[in-house]
């Protein structure tokens, strides 16, 4: 059995710079890190074979026209396995995990918005199966962390002028909307084409021009501005997709809390400043309140429940699921995240793309 990759200080650095900017022109990276270019390629090239790394291209759902729902499924062991296997291949869904000791399976489905309940998997498409003994949709409100905030145990690598060189300019071309104005309406319509562009790009998000020209039917130089364009409005951002036991993290949790709604503000930023925590955001059902959080052990956990979350006693209850597995994370591809996950390198996955 192969050992088990381990992160050196030059590979959490290109994991932080790949966070900065998913899309930075290995060139840029290796500037700024001090090495070749090469060097950054073949490194990156590794970390995708060996540490399941992956750069996706994710689309903001308020400004895509989305909705976000957090289904929550129980069922008993062989039950979960093989209709967590299902969920797993279909398009429309995203962070597929086994919990609870591998009883429940917990994925976010991706809906248009507006669309017809009757018509979505949350309750047309679940398997009936005498195995499921309970199901609960939570519809995603606000995130206060996650999305395009990264886990602070990714960042930290590199120096504020590392940082300063590999982020990208603020957006230029936005209009601000008026006062008072839902920001996602200054966002304009996604066409067709643009659905195949963030397609491809949650496949791979370093794909290169040419390769979305293809998938788009636009132009290298029209793939180029839209890309620009979506990525200046916030439509679209980019993600890493890394195994965080890498990082040190072999417990990890979602935590389901119930705030009164007029702390609910004020907890949930808080909580989004916890370094243990990953995500935070409010949903609809009995429990307002979901958090993903990353601890070193048992022990960090507990340590966590009781003197950080057991002070704020606006949580009136507090449910604690340990993550056992993770199907699939933000991107389309069901490949297990992990060391070893002999997950090959797409064409445009080592190239420059900017």
């Amino acid at each position: 059995m192969r050992n088990r990759y381990t992160l050196d200080d030059f590979d959490r650095g290109l994991i932080h710079a790949l966070h900065l900017d998913g899309r930075a022109p290995f060139s840029r990276i290796a500037a700024v890190l001090g090495v070749s270019t090469q060097t950054v390629a073949r490194r990156y090239q590794r970390l995708r074979s060996e540490a399941g790394l992956r750069v996706v291209g994710l689309p903001d759902p308020h400004r895509a026209g989305e909705t976000q729902w957090l289904v929550r499924i129980a069922a008993t062991p062989a039950t979960a396995q093989t209709l967590a296997r299902s969920l797993v291949r279909r398009p429309d869904t995203s962070w597929v995990k086994l919990t609870s000791g591998g009883t429940e399976i917990v994925t976010v489905v991706h809906a248009p918005r507006g669309a017809d309940a009757s018509g979505s998997m949350l309750l047309r498409d679940i398997p009936r199966t005498a195995g499921i003994t309970a199901v609960s949709a939570h519809l995603l409100l606000h995130t206060y962390l996650g999305g395009p905030t990264a886990w602070r145990g990714r960042l930290g690598a590199l120096s504020d002028e590392q940082q300063r060189h590999l982020t990208p300019p603020p957006a230029t071309s936005c209009t601000t909307p008026p006062a008072g104005r839902d920001p996602a309406s200054a966002a304009s319509p996604l066409t067709p084409a643009d659905r195949a562009l963030l397609d491809a790009l949650r496949q791979d998000g370093r794909t290169g021009h040419a390769e979305l020209a293809a998938a788009t039917g636009w132009s290298p130089a029209t793939v180029a501005r839209r890309l620009a364009g979506l990525r200046d409005r916030g439509t679209l951002f980019f993600d890493v997709e890394v195994d965080d036991a890498l990082l040190g993290v072999t417990t990890q949790a979602l935590l389901w809390m119930a705030v009164p709604p007029a702390r609910l503000d004020g907890i949930a930023t808080a909580l989004a400043r916890h370094a243990e925590l990953a995500v935070v955001a409010a949903t609809t059902g009995a429990t307002n309140l979901v958090a993903h959080a990353l601890c070193p052990d048992p022990a960090a956990l507990h340590h966590y429940l009781t003197r950080r979350l057991g002070s704020l006693d606006a949580i009136r209850t507090l449910e604690t699921a340990p993550v056992l597995h993770t199907l699939k994370a933000a991107g389309t591809s069901p490949t297990p995240l992990g060391p070893g996950a002999a997950l090959k390198a797409r064409s445009g996955g080592g190239t420059r793309t900017g």
